[in-house]
């Protein structure tokens, strides 16, 4: 059976403070013409920058190149006088790329990690994996063949397509009060000494880099920008806490509390009344090809009045505005303003091999489970927890109390092998909780290592109770699909 010990409900971390920052956007509510065709030009301008940015440096030749580097290797191929920008503006936004870039390699250099372990697999070779991702943090990675090889793999080359926005850096603006929730922002422009002003809708001063964005989908400019909030303190203890992800629940954890009911109710209503919507949709689209020869004019005032897609992209927007409110409260109410040590399962990964029904599959494409995960991390750093990803094989398989595989799940409830029957997502909860601190399973060892893991210590107990795993299945304590691998043979020849 599995024990809990007391260094597991408690965990030591790095003492120091954390910032607490989110995104703001807020409306441009005024401007006149000429700012705002001179606000789009630059726009314009700034997307071919980002395009050949992106061109220059999304190479594995610039892998690992300091943002603080970057300006000058991409005004080796343009120069900011060939698109009369001025070299500030064009700077900002290179840097903005450069950073991008290093996002997309250090996601990844972490996507790599279950490549690595299954080429140098357990403990005894740390510290060659940990050599690998040194390597991976600069351009030597292309000297080893199996890096440059996978990497070549993983790493997709990006490409922007983006002409919609503006950085800007705290010296490229000034911002001025003129009423309670009413700023001017005066724009460095085009021309040295002419600056662009605008009003904008907000509940506080802008201050730091922003980003001026115009929204394709609500045809209006918009300013993004970080709001710090404070700071918190990490404590160096906090408390150990698993966390099931669900679709009826946005949360389970380990404590029995469940966050989040309402999601899976909404996810199902949004999903079922889009395919309501998009069926009615395909009717018209028959009627408006068919009439389009017939009678053209009626076809017209059926694509202009029937088939546009003003009111379903308001609609959706109120959707997924409700269902990411859910998700935050959920959040909010796991951490409750504590600091944890919370594990979780990593999702990132999408199901292979298992089929379901097209509805069961439409609406799990709304679960949002990056929604979920980004949420989750946010709410971490600003309470000072912190998130630990596990692997998510048979979590909902095992039976808490023992550890084993011996039971089964069906829908909310799991039946443990006596007949006692467990809430599911309560014990799977408390199956991550074991699983953050388990010393035989690692997050990145494969789905068939797991099972072969979980089935030595399922024979383990069976023996205590002279029993076989081939009793266990006869006795519908085991899944007989359990039977089919490699490791229950080879358990059996053991025995």
């Amino acid at each position: 059976m599995m024990t809990t010990s007391s260094n597991m409900s408690k965990g030591k971390k790095k003492s120091g403070t954390v910032k607490k920052l989110s995104t703001q956007v807020v409306p441009v509510i005024g401007m006149s013409m000429v700012v705002e065709a001179e606000l789009v030009a630059m726009m314009q301008r700034l997307g071919i920058v980002r395009s050949e940015s992106y061109n220059k440096l999304g190479s594995v030749s610039h892998w690992g190149l300091d943002w603080r580097k970057a300006y000058p290797e991409v005004r080796s191929l343009r120069t900011p006088e060939s698109l009369g920008l001025p070299s500030k503006l064009m700077e900002w936004t290179v840097n903005d790329v450069a950073k991008s870039i290093s996002a997309q390699q250090a996601a990844c250099i972490e996507a790599l990690g279950k490549i690595l372990h299954k080429r140098f697999p357990g403990k005894e070779n740390k510290k060659r994996r940990n050599q690998c991702y040194k390597q991976l943090s600069s351009p030597s990675f292309i000297d080893d063949p199996f890096l440059h090889r996978i990497v070549r793999k993983q790493f997709q080359r990006g490409h922007s397509r983006i002409k919609n926005q503006i950085v800007y850096q705290q010296n490229g603006y000034s911002c001025q009060r003129i009423s309670r929730h009413t700023y001017q922002l005066e724009l460095a422009g085009l021309r040295r000494g002419k600056r662009n002003r605008i009003l904008v809708r907000s509940n506080r001063k802008i201050t730091g880099q922003i980003r001026l964005i115009y929204n394709l989908q609500l045809q209006r400019f918009e300013i993004h920008f970080l709001v710090d909030h404070g700071t918190i303190n990490n404590p160096t203890e906090c408390r150990f806490v698993g966390v099931d992800k669900g679709y009826t629940e946005v949360f389970y954890d380990s404590d029995g509390r469940a966050h989040g009911l309402g999601l899976g109710k909404l996810a199902t209503n949004k999903s079922d009344r889009i395919v309501k919507k998009n069926r009615n949709r395909g009717q018209l689209w028959a009627l408006h090809r068919k009439l389009e020869k017939i009678d053209p004019a009626k076809s017209a005032r059926i694509l202009e009045n029937n088939l546009s897609r003003k009111t379903e992209n308001r609609r959706l927007r109120k959707d997924q505005a409700v269902i990411l409110a859910v998700i935050g409260a959920a959040s909010k109410s796991l951490f409750r303003g504590e600091s944890l040590k919370v594990f979780a399962e990593d999702l990132t990964q999408p199901i292979k091999g298992f089929r379901q029904s097209k509805a069961m599959s439409r609406r799990l494409n709304t679960w949002m489970k990056g929604a979920i995960r980004d949420s989750l991390q946010k709410w971490a750093n600003w309470t000072g927890s912190v998130v630990s990803e596990i692997q998510p094989s048979y979590t909902s398989q095992i039976d808490s109390v023992t550890g084993t595989l011996l039971g089964v799940r069906k829908g909310d409830s799991f039946t443990r092998f006596n007949g006692v029957v467990l809430q599911a997502d309560y014990n799977a909860a408390k199956n991550i909780l074991a699983r953050g601190t388990d010393q035989e399973i690692s997050r990145f060892m494969t789905r068939v290592e797991v099972q072969a893991v979980l089935l030595r210590r399922t024979a383990r107990f069976l023996k205590g109770m002279d029993l076989s795993l081939i009793d266990a299945v006869e006795l519908g304590w085991l899944d007989s699909k359990h039977s089919k691998t490699q490791a229950f043979k080879e358990l059996l020849t053991g025995m």
